[in-house]
């Protein structure tokens, strides 16, 4: 009876608290619907983007922003910014785009590659991109280099310095809690150095030849990119780095690597000089995140559509959310537009460091079904390794820019043995029962014999042979080819279209380009799938859940999420993972 009642109780509070946060929601909304203007644009108008706000690939669904209620003021999607980029080029009101630049918080290069490129295109339509930061860290300063102007701060900095790849290793730690990570790898993993953090203490050779090539790579590109902007050759930029020269506002100028050393109204007056209005009229600034409402969907009268399939996070079995690809809600998706004869052809964009490797295999199988029938084109974001180039390996077509990372072609399986610990420092013991010799395999709690690990490695081996048999039959290469540059190795999206692991660099826009043209359509609209979750839908279901607290807890880390967000993740995983679960910070 004691326990019908407190779960009464319990159901009565959280039925209370929803209905009050109902009650909030509805006042919020009828209060911001009366003070709310609705947002327009004014002639002469100035789109002013914020480098500091986490830049994902989809803008999460706002049921609410037109009473002028932001459900989800820290995230900006990648769609929306190239979207109001692209419409903000022939719209008369909008004279040019100011960066608030100062530090990039937000995404990874190949992210910012993207909106780079977008900057590039809406300066061909004659107006202009200004940026301006206190200070600039080396992705902002790397986006800011598409604008035609770039001024700093007379008492600021930029940090430019090259490239730094980190990664940090818990092996000592594991050592001082008795804990022992039990590593399974097949022979096909030389390069699989995401285990490393729990077994060594500082990268291995091989690891360290990998990421000396790949981020070589990326920063070979970002100089040639730079290099052609600012007409600095690639040789003195690299000295730049070297000397941190334009740690000192002064010498940054003198370097060419900004135009001019300007407090914030000096600025503001070049800006009216650009929009030519008077210097004591008002700058009509417009957000990104108000102007992208403004822009509507261009409602093309065609029946046919290209679908873009986003799956984007760690790959899991279930249903996933819009951070994670869960195979369940992935695979429903694949299906949708296969299914669908509007949908003549489809985008896979990427953006995962791999995870499950039996996900992956079932997301495969999926996407296999659906290139029999229709186009299938991969987009590759930020990262498309392991898992995620498992997943992308079929495509009849596939895109990364230079500074994706992708490979990582290789399995491995990672159990931990807590039982020193728990006997040791916490003084819990275990026994019981079985009734076949390997029933406590995988307990997590005792070792694993001999023979258990032998079995677990066969199970490896036999993913990887399919593995690398996907990749094989997708990029029409031997198996024998596809084991010499895969082994667990990491490439840039640069060395991956040289050795045949991509097709052509770009962003998705080309992707969606070609996809048309395997469709042999020009008149065509693009739909996005899975649907992303409505956010109310999202809050009532988390009151109170395990979910919501977890949200709760990478809000207080900050910068430090990550770390959590990758235990959680092992925590949750499949014994068998085709993934870069290490992080590798690249600053």
């Amino acid at each position: 009876m004691l326990k019908f009642l407190k779960y009464l109780l319990a159901t009565i509070l959280g039925t209370f608290l929803t209905f009050l946060i109902i009650f909030f929601i509805i006042i919020g909304i009828a209060s911001a619907s009366q003070s709310k203007e609705p947002i327009t644009v004014k002639n002469n108008s100035i789109i002013k983007i914020s480098l500091t706000k986490i830049i994902q690939e989809r803008q999460p669904l706002n049921p609410l922003a037109e009473f002028g209620i932001n459900t989800d003021e820290g995230i900006q999607g990648l769609n929306k910014i190239k979207a109001s980029i692209k419409a903000a080029k022939n719209d008369t009101k909008i004279k040019g785009i100011y960066l608030d630049a100062g530090t990039f918080t937000g995404g990874g290069l190949a992210t910012i590659e993207e909106i780079r490129n977008a900057l590039i295109d809406f300066k061909t339509s004659g107006k202009f991109v200004v940026a301006y930061g206190e200070n600039y860290n080396q992705k902002a300063y790397y986006l800011s280099t598409a604008a035609n102007k770039i001024y700093l701060n007379p008492m600021g900095l930029v940090d430019f310095k090259g490239l730094y790849a980190q990664v940090m290793f818990f092996k000592n730690a594991m050592n001082k809690l008795d804990i022992e990570m039990q590593i399974i790898r097949g022979p096909g993993n030389k390069f699989k150095s995401a285990v490393e953090p729990f077994l060594l203490d500082h990268m291995s050779e091989a690891n360290k030849e990998q990421t000396e090539v790949f981020i070589g790579s990326i920063w070979k590109n970002l100089l040639n990119k730079i290099s052609e902007s600012r007409k600095i050759p690639s040789e003195t930029l690299q000295e730049i780095a070297n000397e941190l020269i334009t740690y000192d506002a002064t010498a940054a100028k003198k370097a060419g690597m900004v135009d001019d050393n300007f407090y914030w109204h000096q600025v503001e007056s070049k800006l009216k000089e650009f929009t030519k209005i008077d210097e004591t009229k008002k700058l009509n600034f417009i957000s990104l995140a108000d102007y992208s409402q403004t822009v509507r969907k261009i409602n093309r009268k065609a029946k046919k559509k290209i679908a873009i399939i986003y799956a984007s996070g760690t790959i899991e079995s279930g249903e996933g959310d819009d951070q994670t690809i869960g195979s369940d809600r992935i695979v429903k998706a694949i299906r949708k537009a296969r299914k669908d004869s509007s949908i003549v052809a489809i985008v896979l964009r990427v953006n995962s460091p791999g995870g499950s490797a039996q996900a992956s295999e079932v997301i495969f199988q999926e996407l296999m079904l659906t290139k029999n029938v229709k186009p299938l084109v991969v987009s590759m974001g930020d990262l498309a390794a392991s898992g995620g180039y498992y997943i992308s390996c079929l495509a009849d077509k596939i895109y990364a820019q230079p500074n994706t990372i992708t490979g990582s072609i290789g399995v491995f399986g990672m159990i931990p043995n807590i039982h020193n610990f728990v006997t040791n420092k916490l003084g819990i013991t275990f026994d019981g029962v079985k009734t076949a010799h390997n029933a406590d395999i995988i307990t997590s709690i005792e070792p694993l014999t001999p023979f258990q690990t032998e079995v677990i490695r066969h199970s490896i081996d036999n993913i990887y042979k399919t593995f690398i048999g996907h990749v094989a039959e997708g990029r029409n290469m031997t198996t024998e080819a596809v084991d010499s540059i895969g082994q667990g190795r990491v490439w840039s999206g640069t060395d991956a279209l040289k050795i045949g692991l991509v097709d052509e660099l770009g962003g998705i826009d080309k992707a969606i380009t070609t996809a048309a043209e395997l469709a042999n359509t020009t008149n065509y609209k693009i739909v996005e799938l899975p649907t992303l979750t409505n956010p109310l839908d999202k809050l009532l279901k988390q009151i109170g859940s395990k979910t919501s607290i977890e949200a709760a807890v990478k809000d207080n880390l900050g910068a430090y999420a990550k770390y959590y967000e990758f235990f959680r993740t092992l925590n949750t995983s499949d014994l068998y993972q085709a993934r870069l679960p290490y992080i590798i910070d690249i600053q």
